[in-house]
């Protein structure tokens, strides 16, 4: 059974709804997941306690989260020398738009590079519109970035776009590298 800590940065909850599905299929593989929000990770956390680790962040205005950036450039010695994973939530990723889709695999890169960090398996996923739980000025800046796009913008209620045979199969590749 090998420790995997999955930690992941959320703006509105989808990113760690997919924490919590990958430490899920985890399990169900006999490993031993760890499940931590980045923005206040436990003050005693060890990377090199953990046999694998996967970390999330969610795409706001072309960025990942900075707490997120700024946990891997710190971590980042230990995260090159062990089985890591990232996965970048977007919309973008939702886009049937291949140049959409390109786009969102451009931001995963860039954060890489932007933190030196070279994990086995990626993963650019789509994320969730949660008007619900925006305030007026985002759930309209977002209503209109949606309508751009065709996309959803009956803003009484919540959309998710995340594949979660993507989320699953991704999990079960880190799960691979472990064996």
């Amino acid at each position: 059974m090998s420790r995997v800590l999955v930690a992941a940065g959320s703006s509105e909850g989808q990113t760690t709804t997919i924490a919590e599905r990958i430490g899920d299929v985890l399990a169900e593989e006999s490993h031993e997941p760890t499940l931590v929000h980045l923005k206040h990770p436990p003050a005693d956390l060890d990377l090199e306690d953990y046999d694998s680790v996967i970390i999330g962040a969610s795409i706001h205005a072309g960025t990942h989260q900075r707490y997120v950036t700024a946990f891997v450039r710190e971590h980042r010695e230990v995260l090159n020398q062990l089985p890591t994973a990232f996965y970048s939530v977007s919309l973008t990723a939702a886009s049937a738009d291949p140049e959409s889709q390109a786009t969102a695999r451009e931001l995963l890169e860039e954060f890489l590079e932007e933190t030196d960090w070279e994990p086995d398996v990626t993963l650019a996923v789509a994320g969730a519109l949660r008007y619900t739980q925006y305030g007026l000025l985002k759930r309209v800046v977002m209503r209109r970035i949606a309508g751009k796009e065709s996309g959803d913008t009956d803003t009484s209620r919540d959309y998710e776009y995340t594949n979660w045979d993507d989320v699953v199969m991704f999990a079960r590749q880190v799960s691979a590298l472990l064996r």
